[in-house]
């Protein structure tokens, strides 16, 4: 896990420092999102990959089914291929479902009694990037120290003597019915007794994965669909659209007097939006307006929300205002999953868009999020940019310093120096979130306060203070 350091106030604070002690088995492989790096460098390579669906096979028993999904990356063919023959290699049976989103392969593995379910997808990464990631027969995605089995698994020389033999060989099949399936549970997250007639809406799907799914959910619910991204080439998933790029979706918004906009990421697990004005409206102040959507209807499990450490202080302050607590988990949606099943909690999210609706799906599911934005519009007969209201941002600023190697934030003792200095200054009007990515080699400093311009100048010299750090421990 990621290291992590948090000030804020005694409820914020004691919730994350219990979850920066949570202990993690050690993954060389694994981030905080599965395998992820640029296609047909180490690791993503056809020989991880096949290893990867050796390991998968073996770990879940031989004779076993295995669902693999994929966005619209060039590179998918190739890991789709590879992975299907690690599978067959050690008798299991692997199902391939072609293009569809994140959520629907953790879908089909449950619906279909799979032993285990693999998406071949980098996200919201550009299209020389690929990564692989994996769900559990339940839907949900694996522990980290089922991740860290599977790794051991995937050594050399320690499942070459449990390959199958003739008629043990596992057979790939492909299921051509997948998006219909998808689509027609995606649909029954949205109220029986409501439409989208009369809405207009304008949905970039970021030429990934959703880029058919999407669209016809919506159509089908009866709204006017202006779509966007939909024309995936294998090399322009994510390129300058999407909810990495939302700026052309918010452009489209003004010139066709939509509604609402919705952007997807390329494997469709994240969504931002944007009101009728062409503004932008992030995860965090989702999570609030659903939140409080909930509450007032006593749909709020355990009157919380969980949410990382990345969330806005104005989500906090938002939720208590109706009676409502927001909890934090260290970044990553796994991270606010597992929290969420513990605490038998059903809204929880990043501010990056994984927004998660446990009673419809099991993980972050930008289309499900979308419709549940859409039915709180039609119920409330408010519009986008009168919801966002509830909820009042702090000013935050983000900033990343690439690096070499990820020494620990304890060993490098001049940057936790500044760092106190820091938060001494903000005092309980602010806080400090420094951390390395768990996808990325860049260390990352998130400050919160009640002025900008101040928190740019902290920004700079923690990240001045680390490089030169880090220069001297031999970085680079």
């Amino acid at each position: 896990m990621a290291n992590v350091r948090v000030v804020a106030p005694e409820p914020e604070r004691s919730v994350a420092a219990e979850a920066a002690k949570v202990s993690k088995p050690a993954r060389r492989l694994f981030g905080t999102d599965g395998i992820r790096g640029p296609a047909n460098v180490p690791p993503m390579t056809p020989e991880t990959a096949m290893r990867l669906g050796m390991a998968v096979a073996a770990h879940f028993g031989r004779h076993g089914r295995v669902i693999v999904g994929k966005d619209t990356r060039l590179s998918g063919y190739m890991f789709e291929t590879a992975i299907a023959a690690g599978v067959c290699a050690m008798g299991a049976d692997v199902m391939l479902i072609g293009p569809m989103p994140t959520p629907a392969i953790a879908y089909i593995a449950q619906s279909m009694r799979a032993d285990a379910g693999i998406v071949i997808s980098a996200s919201h990464n550009p299209f020389s990037d690929n990564g692989i990631k994996l769900f559990a027969f339940d839907g949900f995605k694996l522990p980290d120290e089922v991740e860290a089995e599977v790794e051991r698994l995937m050594e050399p020389g320690v499942l070459e003597r449990r390959f199958a033999r003739g008629r043990e060989i596992g057979r790939a099949l492909r299921i051509d019915d997948a998006a219909g399936r998808y689509i027609t549970h995606t649909k029954y997250a949205f109220p029986d007794h409501l439409k989208l007639d009369g809405i207009r809406i304008v949905v970039d799907c970021a030429h990934g994965a959703a880029y058919k799914v999407a669209p016809t959910v919506l159509r089908e619910l009866g709204a006017e669909v202006i779509a966007i991204g939909v024309q995936p080439n294998g090399t322009n998933i994510n390129e300058k659209c999407g909810a990495v790029h939302p700026q052309e979706m918010c452009a489209q918004v003004r010139q066709y007097r939509a509604d609402v906009g919705i952007a997807l990421d390329g494997d469709a697990d994240r969504v931002v939006f944007s009101d009728s004005h062409g503004e932008l409206i992030d995860g965090d102040a989702i999570l609030a307006i659903c939140g409080h959507a909930m509450k007032r209807a006593g749909a709020l499990k355990g009157d919380a929300v969980v949410a990382t450490v990345m969330s806005n202080m104005g989500l906090q302050r938002s939720l208590e205002s109706v009676g409502a607590r927001l909890l934090r988990t260290p970044v990553g949606d796994r991270y606010v999953v597992e929290a969420m099943r513990e605490g038998g909690f059903n809204l929880g999210g990043e501010q990056s868009g994984h927004l998660v609706f446990l009673d419809h799906a099991t993980t972050g599911d930008g289309t499900v999020a979308a419709l549940q934005v859409l039915s709180i519009m039609q119920q409330s007969g408010r519009s986008l940019r009168d919801l966002a209201r509830v909820m009042t941002k702090l000013p935050q600023v983000s900033r990343s310093l690439r690096v070499a190697r990820k020494i620990p934030l304890a060993e490098l003792p001049q940057v936790g120096k500044v760092v106190a200095e820091i938060e001494s200054s903000l005092g309980a009007g602010g806080r400090v979130l420094l951390r390395y990515s768990g996808t990325e080699s860049k260390l990352r400093v998130m400050l919160e306060g009640p002025d900008e311009d101040q928190l740019e100048e902290f920004a700079g010299r923690i990240l001045e203070t680390a490089g030169a750090t880090l220069a001297g421990a031999g970085d680079s």
